[in-house]
Order: structure tokens, then C-alpha cells, then sequence
């Protein structure tokens, strides 16, 4: 991609608009600023970032769009309410500072949300420019304009802590909904100690997002706030098993403890197969290659299942996390299975068009039933059933119809599911007074309060998988809700 000539037009942008007062129509008329990505043949063969972020005339011209409703409408497509007009105009400026502060405000990780949270359906979707041009792909482009912003803030102040209270909260995760929850609660001058299960803190930021998508370096950058805030992190400490919640409420000695252990428990189809050689979860196949470096064959930890001919069922984000990352490991062939067409994928838009020009193959109104074995256990094929679209369900989109007598087989050598996630079940298992819905997930009030006395909870363990943004949310509700807690304590 010419990045440098995309940069020389948004400059003449800049340039012919100079001391203009811009009117709404002025500000209609300004192009959309695409954002610079790795040629497609290119980044197949590495793991850095895909999308190549904007440059400093690309920030601006892109935040001249912005109308400045005085009604901020996009505020409320906004998990954690950041006041996005008002940063926008800051950059429209050039003063990336006062921008950042303005985000700052409301989010702990700019730099992650800007990259991987679904703005075309929280805060774009209400944008204004938007609407008024019929089509949410032409609303402001308000999450890449917070990744500028957090890019350009690389050494940012740390949030200001409180003075001691002498109080204590635990922290079970270090997702996004932990971690919104201890700046939080840390900023009240609590003390606040994360226990993660794993080796690495970030949660699903860490296992679950490859690193084209969210370089580590920026999760654990993040993450270095919280440590220079004074929050504790206890790694390796799989609370519902190394210790209980009342364990951490009784003998350690905690006041409170907010539970955002998310949504870690692989689903499956549950047709035959699913238990031979080659078949994954998708959250298996990813942790190896995100958090154990399956792909850097010299610093790897862990081994690779190692295919030519892929099959991925599922068509969420996490389907496409995974198709991409097999081209990178090595496939020569990636199929990704879906049972209805590609309109009514919930992957992001942008996800499955970098899938699609990567090389990825969709198979739509197609229903897998059956995974078949070679004479070692192995993978060799998977049968497939044709669909087409029913009746509108609940969830907005058709329902798959299966059309009986259209079964054929595809040969392939793995298969990775990604259908989705059920919430981590460790917790519910040593905790009887914590009540969960049907789902396994948390039931929680207003205030993100469970039905145990001093718990609450946020992020997926309560929403199922979700985004990081809403988990935030989330884990700010219920951070919330502690802080009152603690402050009505004698």
C-alpha cells in the first residue's frame, strides 16, 4: 500500500481546508482516510501488524469529518463513555496530549481498544456522518483515531493513586475486565492484588489475539501502568483450585474481590470426530502460537500441529484469528466453514476482508456433521451439508436450514473449531453461593454485584464472550460499585 501517498493527499486536504471555517457540508465533503495496511502476500509469511496505523495528516484530515454534535450521539454506543467528540477536536488541533487526556479519562487501554474493538457496532454505528451518508462504513473512523492517539502517548503519566485506605480487593484475571476494574479501584487508594492462572497476564489479549492483530508489547505496556500504579500481580494462581474466594476472603485477608475469569471453556459440535488427531479448539491453537510462540520455531514452547489442508467451523472473530494464523504457520489451504452466507458472519467486517485477501476460503450454507478418520485416528476429511436461509430468529439474522441428501466430503488434515466459548466453570465449582444462569455466567445486578456477600464480577464470566470494550465497561460498573462498598466500611 503507498502509504506515502496516502499521506501526500490527506496533506493537500489539510492544506486546501487551511484557515477555513468549515461548515457541515465542508466537513461531509472530506474523503474517508483508509487506513495503511501490509500487502497481503507480505504479511502471510510474517506475524507484525497488519493494519500499518495513520500518519499525523491522515489523523487530522480523518478528525475534520467529525461534526461535533453537541448531542454525542456516538457517546452512546461507547461501553466506557469515553468523550469522543471532545478528543476528536483535540487532534483536529494537533494536540495528541490534550486528546489522550480526554481518553485517558475513561479508558486504561487506548492502544488495544483502538485496534481490536467492533466500532462499526458500538460507537461508529451512532455517528452522525454515518447516518447521514447511509452507511456506518463512512462513519468518522473513531477507533483509529484512538489508536493514533494512544501510539502518540507512548510515555503517558500514570493515573494519580488516592491515599491509602487500608483496604484490599483481589483480583481473579488479568483481562480487560480486570484490569479496567484494578485502575479503578486502585485509583481510590485501595490496595489490589491480581491473581492470573496462566504464565502471562492479559487474559484473552494475551492467548486469544494474535499478534498481527495486537502486538504483546502493547498488552504488556498496558499492563505496566497497573504495576506502576502499585497493583499487585500473582501469576500462576488458579483461584477456584490454588485458592479459593473464600480462601481470599477469609485467611488473605481481602475486603472484596471482583471475579473476571472470562469465558475460557472451548464449545464443540458435537458430531462425530470431534475426538480424533487434528482436531483443536480454536482457544488451544491459538494459545500455542500466541502465548507459547508456536510459530517462531527457534523460541517456541510448546509444539505445533502442523497441516496443509485446514477447516475452520465458526464465523466470529475468533474463526478469523484462527484461518489467519494457520496460513502463517504454514497451510496451504484454509477453508473456513460457515452455514450461513457472508452477510450474516459476526466477524468484523474488516477481519474477514483481510481473511478473504490473505487467501482464506469461505464456504458458506455449509454445515459440517461429520469429521472423518484415516487408519491411524487422523483427520483425512470432514462431510459437509448444504444449507440455505430460513426464517429471521431471534438474533436479527436467518436461520441455517440443512438440506437433507447434499452431503459431500472435503479432504482436509486438521480441523479447528471456533464456535464460541462457555464462561470458566472453576469458580461456580468451589463457590456454591455465587448464582449462574443456565449459560454458567455470573448473575450480577446493577452494580456488577453477585449474589455472594463482598464478590463481584465482570467482563465475559458474566456476559459470555464478548468484546474487550464491553468487558471494560464492565469491570468499571463493578469497580464502581466496590469502591462505594469500601467507602461505606467504618
Amino acid at each position: 500500500m503507498d502509504i506515502a501517498g496516502m499521506d501526500k493527499s490527506a496533506g493537500e486536504i489539510l492544506s486546501s481546508l487551511e484557515g477555513k471555517s468549515l461548515s457541515v457540508k465542508d466537513r461531509m465533503a472530506i474523503e474517508r482516510q483508509e487506513m495503511p495496511s501490509q500487502d497481503p502476500n507480505e504479511r502471510i509469511r510474517n506475524m507484525n501488524e497488519v493494519a500499518l496505523g495513520y500518519t499525523e495528516n491522515m489523523a487530522r484530515a480523518e478528525a475534520l469529518r467529525c461534526l461535533d454534535c453537541k448531542n454525542k450521539p456516538c457517546v452512546e454506543g461507547c461501553p466506557v463513555s469515553i468523550d469522543i467528540p471532545s478528543f476528536i477536536r483535540e487532534v483536529a488541533k494537533g494536540d495528541y496530549k490534550k486528546a489522550y487526556d480526554v481518553i485517558s479519562a475513561s479508558s486504561i487501554l487506548p492502544a488495544i481498544c483502538g485496534r481490536v474493538c467492533p466500532q462499526e457496532v458500538q460507537c461508529q454505528k451512532y455517528c452522525t456522518v454515518g447516518k447521514a451518508l447511509k452507511n456506518v462504513d463512512k462513519a468518522v473512523s473513531i477507533g483509529r483515531l484512538e489508536r493514533f492517539v494512544a501510539d502518540r502517548n507512548t510515555d503517558a503519566p500514570i493515573p494519580e493513586v488516592a491515599p491509602e485506605t487500608g483496604r484490599k480487593v483481589a483480583i481473579v484475571g488479568s483481562g480487560p475486565a480486570s484490569i479496567s476494574a484494578a485502575a479503578d479501584i486502585r485509583r481510590n487508594g485501595h490496595s489490589v492484588v491480581m491473581f492470573e492462572a496462566l504464565h502471562k497476564t492479559g487474559g484473552v489479549l494475551s492467548y486469544g489475539i494474535p499478534e498481527f492483530r495486537l502486538p504483546k508489547k502493547l498488552v504488556e505496556k498496558e499492563l505496566d501502568k497497573l504495576g506502576k500504579m502499585g497493583v499487585e500481580i500473582r501469576k500462576n494462581t488458579l483461584v477456584g483450585r490454588t485458592r479459593t474466594v473464600h480462601e481470599l476472603l477469609g485467611e488473605d485477608g481481602f475486603d472484596a474481590v471482583f471475579i473476571g475469569s472470562g469465558a475460557g471453556l472451548p464449545k464443540f459440535m458435537g458430531i462425530p470426530g470431534e475426538n480424533l488427531v487434528g482436531v483443536m479448539s480454536a482457544n488451544e491453537y491459538l494459545t500455542r502460537s500466541n502465548l507459547m510462540k508456536a510459530y517462531d520455531s527457534k523460541k517456541s514452547h510448546t509444539p505445533e500441529y502442523r497441516a496443509k489442508r485446514i477447516a475452520v467451523f465458526g464465523g466470529g472473530n475468533v474463526a478469523m484469528d484462527a484461518a489467519r494464523t494457520a496460513l502463517r504457520l504454514g497451510a496451504e489451504q484454509v477453508d473456513i466453514i460457515y452455514r450461513r452466507t457472508q452477510e450474516e458472519m459476526p466477524a468484523r467486517k474488516e477481519e474477514v476482508e483481510h481473511a478473504v485477501e490473505e487467501g482464506c476460503n469461505i464456504l458458506m450454507l455449509t454445515q459440517p456433521v461429520e469429521i472423518l478418520s484415516d487408519e491411524n485416528g487422523k483427520v483425512r476429511a470432514v462431510k459437509v451439508r448444504k444449507c440455505v436461509l430460513g426464517e429471521v430468529g431471534k438474533d436479527g439474522r436467518r436461520k441455517p436450514v440443512e438440506v437433507e441428501g447434499s452431503d459431500y466430503e472435503i479432504p482436509y488434515d486438521a480441523v479447528i473449531v471456533a464456535i464460541g466459548n462457555a464462561s470458566n466453570p472453576l469458580i461456580k465449582l468451589t463457590t456454591d453461593e455465587i448464582e449462574v444462569n443456565q449459560r454458567g455466567n455470573f448473575i450480577v445486578d446493577e452494580n456488577g454485584k453477585t449474589s455472594m456477600d463482598k464478590v463481584w464480577a465482570g467482563g465475559d464470566i458474566v456476559l459470555g464472550a464478548a468484546t474487550v470494550i464491553l468487558a471494560m465497561g464492565e469491570g468499571r460498573r463493578a469497580a464502581k460499585g466496590i469502591n462505594e462498598y469500601l467507602a461505606s466500611l467504618k
